[in-house]
């Protein structure tokens, strides 16, 4: 099937975000079975909540948010948006599912698993990138609003947060998944679904 042939599915992450983990390994699933394309792009939870009341715990585990999307960006700059996809699987992997922290040996073993500069890890302590950080978090949230986090999509020109589901829906439970959330977020004056979440994230 010939590129053209394919739907663009826009997708925001943020690498700190263990929910938008695994809905991006579900839209992974999703591509496998779907004429769909993903596309990656950055955002940032910290920019997304650096002006609101959140919990001091919260805000605390946003302090390390900087380092991973920066060094996204400077990738992206320097090799063009098609490596995020790669370099967001390795740093998911390490992040996920083998707890690594957010350090220079974790961005360097990142970008070397992606084919990519593993010297971009210097860019995880510079504000030289902050600027574009900013500008890719806010083509994703402004197509959705304020009131959401991390992940973002947008097909066909309907956005929406999410879904926020555990553990990662493989096979036909992917693609019914996919095709439940179109149809709702192409539904005109549609707005929100949401009920408690009562699990932990699974990266099964």
């Amino acid at each position: 099937m010939s590129k053209d042939a394919l739907t663009p599915v826009d997708f925001w992450f943020d690498p700190l975000c263990p929910w938008a983990w695994i809905t991006s390994r579900w839209i992974l699933e999703v591509e496998r079975q779907r004429p769909i394309e993903v596309r990656w792009h950055v955002m940032s939870l910290r920019v997304l909540n650096e002006d609101k009341d959140v919990s001091d715990g919260y805000r605390r585990n946003l302090q390390e948010g900087w380092g991973p999307v920066r060094v996204c960006v400077a990738a992206e700059q320097k090799y063009g948006s098609e490596v995020l996809g790669r370099l967001y699987t390795e740093m998911g992997t390490r992040r996920h599912h083998e707890r690594q922290k957010f350090d220079r040996a974790f961005f360097e073993a990142s970008l070397t698993a992606a084919g990519l500069d593993p010297a971009l890890a210097d860019a995880a302590e510079s504000t030289d990138f902050d600027a574009a950080v900013r500008a890719s978090h806010k083509d994703g949230i402004d197509r959705v609003g304020q009131e959401v986090g991390t992940p973002v999509i947008e097909v066909e020109g309907s956005a929406f947060f999410g879904p926020v589901v555990t553990p990662i829906p493989r096979g036909e439970a992917a693609v019914k998944l996919w095709d439940g959330v179109v149809a709702v977020a192409s539904t005109d004056g549609f707005f929100e679904l949401k009920r408690t979440r009562t699990r932990e994230p699974s990266f099964d």
